[in-house]
């Protein structure tokens, strides 16, 4: 099975104008639990988090001459990532169909990403083989 990043992705904008309490998001918590038994349930589920508003990033640079150390994220965007899943699937389609269901459960939006594994990297050397093959 291979592992998968659901990503829940934030929007600035969207949070400033957003005048739920702590009180309306409970269905939102009540939700995402319900959706993270179901994960466990189905032996999906490898571990979540829920990430800290974007203020409190601290970015580290350390590819020049001395490490940088900056408060808030490297990349500049209204976009941030607001918390995440990572599940074991079969197959894309399969992590699809639980990110349609944690979208739902959190209300944001999903992004889906594979990670590199060993089953990936044989995959690869395997395609990269059978190119030279017929190169060859």
């Amino acid at each position: 099975m291979t592992e998968y990043l659901l990503a829940v992705n934030g929007n600035l904008d969207e949070d400033a104008a957003d005048t739920r309490t702590m009180e309306d998001y409970q269905p939102v918590f009540e939700a995402v639990a319900q959706f993270n038994q179901n994960l466990r349930a189905e032996g999906a589920w490898v571990f979540a988090g829920g990430l800290l508003p974007v203020e409190t990033t601290t970015t580290v640079d350390n590819t020049g001459s001395a490490p940088v150390v900056t408060d808030g994220p490297f990349v500049e965007s209204k976009e941030y990532l607001g918390g995440f899943w990572v599940i074991e699937a079969p197959d894309l389609d399969a992590a699809l169909e639980w990110a349609k269901e944690g979208s739902q459960a959190c209300g944001g939006r999903v992004e889906v990403r594979p990670f590199q594994g060993e089953a990936d990297d044989a995959a690869q050397r395997a395609g990269t083989a059978a190119t030279a093959d017929i190169a060859g």
